[in-house]
């Protein structure tokens, strides 16, 4: 693959495709809105599998939301930037994508926008802000996304599972809720819709494009994207959802799980059937 390098003023890093099938990919890692950046495993691993596949891939170097005081034991205080910030750098790096789609080896038809977690998020709030344009993606590739403040509550099978093991059971209602406010930076409530894109109603993504999601197996955000795939199956929008199994939230940014391999050979699969 030729060496990964900085653009867009630092915001995104490119990571060209090793033999360029056309396709591309803006994506965004997760980790709260607040943590992560894009040396992760799930955003360079995952940036340098797919470029090895044939997709150039464009990594967003997101500002993350402040780190409020007494977050997490052990965890400083930090500054940061409340919505829409994180959204505008990849609405951004999605033009700026465009504008050097040539020079890319990308074509326009079969650039897509992804990422986890929280990237999924954002991912799927670019989405929707371009929706309709000229410039929407053409596609939507999201792992185990977080797409609302107030989720659905578990099914029994689910919340059998999260009782059985603790450690994945990490987003309760009070955690997501907390985290979704921090984001925006107060209340949740008429928070626009590509903060909390499971908000939308079906005449809402009337035209969302073509969405792919991959949910953890034993992860309560899974109601987040199984009811993000429902309002758009609503809206008569092509979407797939299925749960990767036998995992927990975040199995991209744990490459040496069988699970990411799995995944990435999904994304890489459905990138390659827009040039097809």
């Amino acid at each position: 693959m030729t060496t990964p390098y900085p653009a867009a003023d630092g915001l995104v890093r490119v990571y060209p495709a090793e033999t360029p099938n056309g396709t591309g990919l803006v994506w965004a890692h997760g980790g709260g809105f607040l943590f992560g950046d894009i040396d992760m495993p799930e955003s360079d691993w995952v940036a340098r599998q797919l470029a090895a596949r044939g997709t150039t891939v464009v990594s967003v170097d997101y500002r993350l939301a402040p780190v409020p005081e007494e977050f997490h034991p052990g965890v400083e205080e930090a500054p940061g930037h409340v919505y829409p910030a994180g959204s505008d750098d990849m609405v951004t790096a999605i033009r700026w994508t465009r504008e050097h789609a040539d020079e890319l080896g990308i074509s326009l038809d079969a650039l897509a926008v992804g990422g986890t977690s929280a990237g999924g998020n954002l991912a799927a709030g670019a989405a929707l802000r371009l929706a309709g344009t000229a410039e929407a993606p053409a596609l939507a590739l999201l792992a185990y996304p977080t797409l609302l403040a107030v989720q659905p509550t578990p099914d029994a099978e689910l919340r059998a599972a999260l009782d059985a093991n603790p450690d994945a059971d990490r987003f309760g209602p009070a955690s997501v809720l907390r985290m979704y406010e921090n984001y925006l930076g107060g209340s949740i409530d008429d928070a626009p819709l590509p903060a909390i894109p499971g908000n939308a109603t079906a005449s809402d993504l009337a035209q969302y494009p073509t969405t792919f999601i991959v949910n953890g197996d034993t992860d309560e955000l899974r109601v987040s994207g199984e009811f993000f795939a429902a309002t758009l199956a609503e809206a008569g929008r092509a979407v797939d959802v299925l749960t990767e199994p036998g995992t927990q939230h975040g199995h991209l940014n744990r490459p040496e799980e069988p699970a990411a391999m799995r995944t990435i050979e999904r994304f890489a699969a459905r990138l390659s059937a827009l040039v097809a």
